[in-house]
């Protein structure tokens, strides 16, 4: 994914689920709100990060859950985006198809970041 992990970061868990035709890398990561958002903008969403409660992740089945995570789709006023590395020519990245990219509060301006990559 080529994502530095912020300073300060808390709980973070990664892992890569195994598909029929794909693999998709999740990464989970606690950090400030503002950290977060910089984070997002630097993987060039095809929109800004907005509220879709509860998430419409194209993530099937138990999503973060193995990760001992509730699955962003289950989180009510996540917000959530999405990016195309190829489609917008981000040559750091240009192994990857998509990503998946939802933030969700966890108290205070610590907000826990998901990050689905195919």
């Amino acid at each position: 994914m080529k994502i530095q992990f912020p300073e300060g970061a808390a709980e973070v868990k990664e892992a890569v689920r195994v598909q029929p035709q794909e693999n998709v890398s999740l990464l989970s990561f606690i950090t400030s709100e503002r950290t977060a958002e910089t984070i997002a903008e630097d993987l060039r969403p095809g929109y800004p990060l907005a509220v879709e409660g509860p998430s419409s992740s194209s993530l099937s089945g138990d999503g973060f859950r193995h990760l001992d995570l509730t699955p962003p789709q289950e989180l009510k006023s996540v917000r959530t985006t999405s990016a195309c590395p190829p489609c917008v020519g981000d040559s750091r990245r240009r192994h990857i198809q998509g990503i998946e990219i939802h933030i969700g509060e966890v108290s205070g301006d610590r907000v826990r970041v998901y990050l689905a990559v195919y």
